[in-house]
């Protein structure tokens, strides 16, 4: 695999953006997001799959949704295009780790519970970074890389998993995690 530079794979796409414990953006303060697509010259697009809303699609949309996606969990996705709702939809594929299809289509998403209703997500929002920006705040250290495994993935594992992520990567980073948001509360 080609490297950016600092043991960086050329492309970020298929990995999990674990914000760092030091993060004090709002929109990014302990969100794990994946990254969907990424090139050092285009940008990046990626969702936050750790901040479930507490509601179902059939909860944000006017019309009755299609069978099989009225109980879709809805999650925050990132700070831009918050007024629309999109669904995405997670495949494993032999070799080349976890995919996203972040522009599924209604008809798309109804079939694909069918198969796989784990697989489908909706999102209201996504992140995104202009070409060289992710890159750059990868080496302020902003974000730590991860690769996604099933289990960490599964809907009831999400809203804990910056927690478990930080608790993984040893005592120092489990301290920062522990750390409340003001340190005058301490």
């Amino acid at each position: 695999m080609r490297n950016l530079g600092d043991g960086m794979p050329l492309s970020l796409a298929g990995s999990l953006l674990v914000a760092h414990p030091n993060m004090l953006d709002p929109n990014f303060r302990r969100a794990v997001l994946f990254i969907y697509e990424h090139d050092s010259n285009e940008g990046a697009g990626g969702l936050i799959i750790n901040r479930p809303l507490d509601k179902q699609v059939v909860d944000l949309v006017n019309e009755a949704p299609p069978e099989g996606l009225a109980d879709v969990p809805v999650f925050l996705g990132g700070p831009v295009g918050k007024n629309q709702l999109m669904f995405a939809a997670f495949e494993w594929e032999a070799g080349a780790g976890l995919k996203l299809n972040h522009n599924v289509g209604v008809d798309e998403a109804h079939q694909l519970t069918g198969e796989d209703p784990t697989s489908i997500r909706a999102f209201v929002g996504y992140a995104g970074w202009s070409a060289g920006q992710l890159e750059a705040e990868m080496k302020q250290k902003a974000w730590i890389l991860q690769h996604p495994t099933r289990e960490a993935l599964t809907p009831d594992r999400l809203p804990k998993l910056w927690f478990e992520i930080m608790r993984g990567l040893g005592p120092w980073y489990k301290m920062l995690a522990a750390a409340p948001d003001d340190p005058s509360l301490n």
